[in-house]
């Protein structure tokens, strides 16, 4: 068991390493600091969001093996918290070896991070339903796979997120599948895996809607928080609502699979020789048949689930935390607060280039029911998520219209 509390300075107190400093790793690092643990915030940019709140910073690329594992060796840290997908895993995984705790298993990552390795364990070793797929490692091969699986099909990356070199293909035109063959080898976001990156080739479903099942795994086994509710954009999240309306029988099964993919995450990582701790978001697709798939799931703190801040007695990232530090998470620490009937969260996103200033934030919070949170990224280069607007309903679309209202009222200039 970990020490929860102490004096952050002396080397007994529990000392994390946060490896990406986000948004979402800034809520990880305020809940570790709650706790009493000394917290090291590494990006590859200054200034990252965590920073402002951790007891210390680095900048340096977590993909260069040599360099994580010296910032390794100085910090020194009892738990290592990756946030991004783009690190050096094999770091991790002789970090785990070394009796390091790595969230939520440096086993779990490895897998998570590869689609290829992902969709073989939940579908061919676990037995979850998904989507009609092939893997292929050249144009050829795609061009074949593409053939069996039929179009309209999704071409992405094995190792990719959030729609980074991700296209559609609506029919098998040798040039359109070369098109698709070049956007996943020139736009993937993650390069580890060598020059040229495989490729998952899938069926695409007749989609009613997404869902995203907070599970963790803590001492107390594996508990499922309420399905939220999800809209996206080119892969990435635009807006989130929890508690989704949704069927009973459709509940039961996304949380049948969501237990069954971290379970089988955890045996995996029991092969490593550790424990699979803290929160997964495992996304789920309900076809327009009412039939529920799994899509994929991140081994921490999931973008969606950043209405918890708002929703739950607990946010996902207090129960990473504590699943971390070893203490207990039930069924009823994952309750809903009461107050209000359904809550919903909406980023800032805006696109340009330069140092953004916001403004508007008192109409914003004058929204009825309305919270926001400001990142405090120093720079935009392309299109960045700047801040998130949380706010209650009495139904989702009350909800969902008050978070929109909350952005609408926010104005950012670049310089």
């Amino acid at each position: 068991m970990v020490t929860l509390l102490g004096n952050p300075s002396k080397p007994d107190n529990t000392r994390v390493l946060l490896l990406g400093s986000g948004e979402l790793g800034k809520e990880v690092a305020i809940e570790f600091s709650r706790l009493g643990a000394w917290v090291c915030a590494a990006d590859s940019y200054a200034n990252a969001p965590a920073a402002s709140v951790s007891d210390e910073a680095r900048v340096f690329d977590m993909a260069d093996g040599n360099r994580l594992t010296q910032v390794i060796d100085e910090v020194q840290p009892n738990i290592i918290v990756p946030e991004i997908e783009a690190i050096a895993t094999g770091v991790l995984a002789q970090a785990a070896a070394a009796g390091i705790t790595v969230a939520a298993s440096s086993r779990a990552i490895e897998i998570c991070m590869d689609r290829e390795r992902l969709r073989t364990l939940a579908a061919e070793e676990l037995g979850l339903p998904t989507t009609p797929y092939r893997f292929a490692g050249n144009l050829q091969e795609m061009q074949a796979a593409v053939n069996t699986v039929g179009t309209p099909c999704v071409i992405k990356p094995v190792m990719s997120s959030s729609g980074h070199g991700q296209s559609v293909i609506h029919y098998p035109d040798a040039t359109v599948v070369a098109d698709a063959w070049e956007i996943a080898q020139n736009e993937r976001r993650v390069a580890t895996e060598g020059d040229v990156s495989r490729v998952i080739v899938e069926a695409f479903a007749p989609l009613d809607y997404e869902l995203t099942v907070l599970t963790v795994s803590s001492t107390a086994g594996i508990e499922c928080c309420a399905p939220i509710g999800q809209r996206q954009e080119d892969g990435d999240y635009r807006e989130s609502w929890q508690p989704a309306a949704v069927p009973e029988e459709t509940l039961q099964t996304a949380r049948e699979i969501a237990v069954t993919c971290v379970k089988g995450l955890a045996a995996q990582a029991a092969q490593n020789e550790e424990e699979c701790r803290g929160v997964f978001g495992v996304e789920l697709f309900v076809l327009t048949d009412g039939r529920v798939l799994f899509n994929e799931v991140s081994p921490r703190p999931h973008d969606t689930g950043m209405v918890t801040l708002a929703s739950q007695n607990f946010s996902e990232f207090a129960l990473h935390a504590r699943a971390l530090l070893g203490v207990p998470v039930t069924a009823e620490t994952l309750g809903l607060r009461r107050e209000a009937t359904t809550w919903a969260s909406r980023p800032l996103i805006v696109a340009g280039y330069g140092r953004p200033e916001i403004t508007g934030v008192n109409t914003a919070l004058s929204v009825p029911t309305a919270d926001l949170r400001l990142f405090g990224k120093p720079e935009i280069r392309g299109h960045r998520r700047l801040g998130l607007a949380l706010a209650s309903g009495n139904t989702q679309a009350e909800a969902r219209a008050r978070t929109q209202e909350i952005v609408n009222s926010l104005e950012t200039q670049l310089s």
